[in-house]
Parts: C-alpha cells; structure tokens; sequence
C-alpha cells in the first residue's frame, strides 16, 4: 500500500507502518541510535543501501519526525542525523522485534549486539554495522 493510502486512516497501526513502512527506515534507526552520524557515516554503516535511496528515506523520516537533521554552515558542508524523542520511542520496539524473530530463527546465524553479522554457516561475513 502506498505512504499516502495508509495516512488517509486515522488508524494509529496504519500511521506507524507508513513512518516505518520501509525496509531501511527501522535499520537506519538502529544505526543511529542515541548518537548523531553524518551522512557518510551512516552510508558505510549501512553499505547495502544505495546513497540515492539513503537520502530518500532520511528525507521522508525527517517529514515523519523521526530524526533532526541538523546542518552546519562551514566548508566543506557537513550535516549530521539523529533521532528526535519519536525515533528513540521506537528502539525498545525494534529490539523486542530483534529478540522475537532470534527466537524464532532456526538458521545457524549470529549477531553482535550491534546487529553485526558475525558467523552465518561458519563463514564470517559483515553486515549493517
């Protein structure tokens, strides 16, 4: 369903899964955390994520008052990302959906507590960091 369809309900559920309604908008939150990162930080941390799509997401959750993007007037330009009250309201949400799915998970993978990939078949691999 498209962002616009779901805010037309006045639904709490329908307007949280359209702040949320993205793969990348909660792992951007879990990336963030309590700190600030700027944008190149976050595109390292978050290597899967195209910088085009990057912007596009951190964009609509500014919209959705998720993070504060704050920018410097300095040479060279530098803006750093972290989340408003609303954003780190959604951590402890994201990680009880962390521990359901881990106990619910069969597959032989193990993650840091950053939700870094760490052993996946006994091949070490890096994921989101």
């Amino acid at each position: 369903m498209v962002k616009n369809e779901l805010m037309k309900y006045s639904c709490p559920l329908g307007k949280a899964m359209s702040a949320l309604g993205s793969k990348w908008k909660p792992i951007i939150v879990l990336v963030i955390k309590d700190r600030k990162l700027r944008f190149g930080e976050l595109a390292v941390r978050i290597n899967v994520i195209s910088r085009k799509v990057l912007t596009d997401q951190l964009r609509e959750m500014q919209t959705d008052g998720l993070i504060i993007r704050e920018e410097f007037k300095e040479l060279p330009p530098r803006v750093e990302y972290s989340l408003t009250e609303k954003g780190l309201a959604l951590l402890p949400i994201l990680y009880l959906l962390e521990e359901w799915e881990a106990k619910f998970d069969n597959k032989e993978v193990q993650y840091d507590k950053d939700c870094n990939l760490i052993v996946e078949d006994k091949k070490i691999k890096k994921a989101v960091v």
